[in-house]
C-alpha cells in the first residue's frame, strides 16, 4: 500500500474541556472516514483505525512498517463492546477484566467474525484491551466500534510516550496527532493469551504475572517464541523490539571505572555515548550525556522510553542502560530493555 504525502499533522491539544470535546469529535470524524489518527493511552500512544475496516487496518500497517505476521491490539470501551470482539468470553476473561480493565491489561481469546485478518494476522485469535486513558475512551465511545492501535511509531522502534514523539516520527505520514499529555503507564500492556491451558503471558508489562495468577486461582506460563514468519497471538514477541536509533546495551558496573573499561571493551567512545542510570550514577564529564532515572519500577517505566528518545534526539551513538533487578515488579521493563537491546 503507497500512502500519499501529506502536510505535516495537525497537532491537537486537550488542555480544557472545549479542547478535549473537539479534539473527540475531530478524530472520530476521521475514523468514521477510514483514516488513521494518533492518539493518547496510558501505556503509549497508539495509531488508531476502525479495528472492523480492512483498508483502515491497511493503512495502519502502511504508517508503520509493519510486518503483515504482527497482529494488532482492539481497544475498546466497556464489557459490552469486549465481548462482540470475540466469539468466547470464558469466566478467567471475566474475572481479569473485572480486577484490571480499564487498564493496561490484553486479554488474547478467539476472534469473532467481525474482526478482519488483518488485525489478527490471519490468526484465530484477538487481542483486546479496555484502555484506561479518557480521551481515547471518549473517541471509541463516540464512535461506536473499536480501535486496532498498535504503538505509533515506525515499526521496531521506540513507543511514542508524548506527542512530540510521535510528530517527529510519524508527522509527515498522519492527520491528526491528540496530544493528551505524557502517558502514565510508560511502556505497552501485558499480554495474556486465555486460549491454551495453563493460561500463558505473551508479553510481560506492569500487570505482574503474581497479580494475574491470584484472580486466576492458577499459575500462569511465560512466553513461548514465535519462529520466522508465522503470525504471533500479541504484538510485542519479535526478537528486536522496541530499540532507539543509537546501539543500547544493557549493563552493570560497581564504579565509573569499571563502566569505562566495559565500554572500551565494546569499542563505544564515552564521548557519543549517554548513560541511563539507577544506583550506579556516573560523573557528567566525559560522556555524551547522564540520565538519571527512578530507582521504583513504576516510576522507572514511565521514565524510560522519554529518556531513550532524548538519547537519541541528542545523537548519541551508544546508549548504556544500567541493568534493572530480575524481580516480578521490573519484568515488563527488563523484556523491553533486552528486546531494545538485540
Amino acid at each position: 500500500m503507497t500512502l500519499p504525502t501529506l502536510p505535516q499533522a495537525e497537532l491537537v491539544p486537550t488542555d480544557t474541556e472545549a479542547r478535549f470535546r473537539a479534539a473527540v469529535l475531530r478524530s472520530a470524524a476521521l475514523l468514521r472516514a477510514g483514516k488513521v489518527v494518533a492518539l493518547p493511552t496510558e501505556t503509549v500512544y497508539g495509531l488508531a483505525a476502525n479495528a472492523f475496516d480492512p483498508k483502515a487496518v491497511a493503512e495502519v500497517f502502511a504508517v508503520k512498517g509493519r510486518p503483515a505476521h504482527n497482529p494488532i491490539i482492539v481497544h475498546v470501551a466497556g464489557l459490552d463492546m469486549a465481548r462482540r470482539c470475540v466469539s468466547n468470553w470464558p469466566a478467567s476473561a471475566e474475572d481479569l477484566a473485572q480486577a484490571f480493565w480499564p487498564g493496561p491489561l490484553t486479554l488474547v481469546l478467539p476472534r469473532a467474525t467481525m474482526i478482519p485478518d488483518a488485525v489478527t494476522a490471519g490468526g484465530p485469535t484477538v487481542g483486546v484491551r479496555w484502555p484506561s486513558h479518557p480521551l481515547i475512551q471518549a473517541v471509541i465511545a463516540e464512535c461506536g466500534f473499536p480501535l486496532a492501535a498498535p504503538s505509533a511509531n515506525p515499526a521496531g522502534g521506540l513507543s511514542p510516550t508524548t506527542a512530540q514523539h510521535v510528530l517527529k516520527a510519524l508527522g509527515g505520514a498522519l492527520r491528526l496527532i491528540v496530544d493528551g499529555g505524557p502517558t502514565q503507564v510508560g511502556i505497552e500492556s501485558t499480554v495474556v493469551d486465555l486460549t491454551d491451558r495453563p493460561h500463558r503471558i505473551l508479553r510481560p508489562g506492569m500487570i505482574h504475572q503474581e497479580s494475574l495468577a491470584a484472580v486466576l486461582g492458577a499459575s500462569l506460563e511465560g512466553e513461548v517464541p514465535t519462529a520466522g514468519d508465522r503470525p504471533r497471538r500479541s504484538p510485542g514477541q519479535l526478537p528486536k523490539h522496541y530499540a532507539p536509533k543509537a546501539r543500547l546495551l544493557v549493563r552493570s558496573w560497581a564504579s565509573e571505572a569499571e563502566l569505562r573499561q566495559r565500554l572500551a571493551a565494546e569499542t563505544l567512545d564515552p564521548a557519543v555515548t549517554w548513560v541511563v542510570a539507577h544506583t550506579q550514577i556516573p560523573s557528567l564529564a566525559g560522556w555524551r550525556g547522564v540520565s538519571v532515572v527512578p530507582r521504583d519500577a513504576e516510576a522507572y517505566a514511565r521514565a524510560l522510553y522519554a529518556e531513550l528518545h532524548r538519547c537519541d534526539e541528542a545523537g548519541a551513538q551508544g546508549i548504556v542502560v544500567e541493568a534493572v533487578p530480575a524481580t516480578a515488579a521490573w519484568r515488563g521493563i527488563r523484556d523491553r530493555l533486552l528486546r531494545a537491546a538485540v
